[in-house]
């Protein structure tokens, strides 16, 4: 039995290299395969309810804060 990635020969390497294909691939099936259910309308609607903000003049804030050494 190989204990270490040093020692390894080249079967364990090849067995690693495959158990990490197969788990990247189930990562990507899932994440193709993972849907946000429509809740029965055709198209996304992005709908904002409140009040509506404009900008203002552009303001410079700065604030000093510590003691001055000389």
């Amino acid at each position: 039995m190989n204990h270490s990635l040093v020692t390894a020969d080249r079967t364990t390497h090849l067995k690693i290299v495959a158990v990490s294909l197969i788990a990247a691939i189930a990562v990507i099936l899932v994440g193709i395969t993972a849907r946000i259910t429509d809740t029965g309308t055709t198209s996304a609607k992005l709908e904002a309810h409140g009040p509506v903000l404009k900008a203002g003049k552009p303001s410079t804030v700065t604030a000093r804060d510590g003691s001055t050494i000389q």
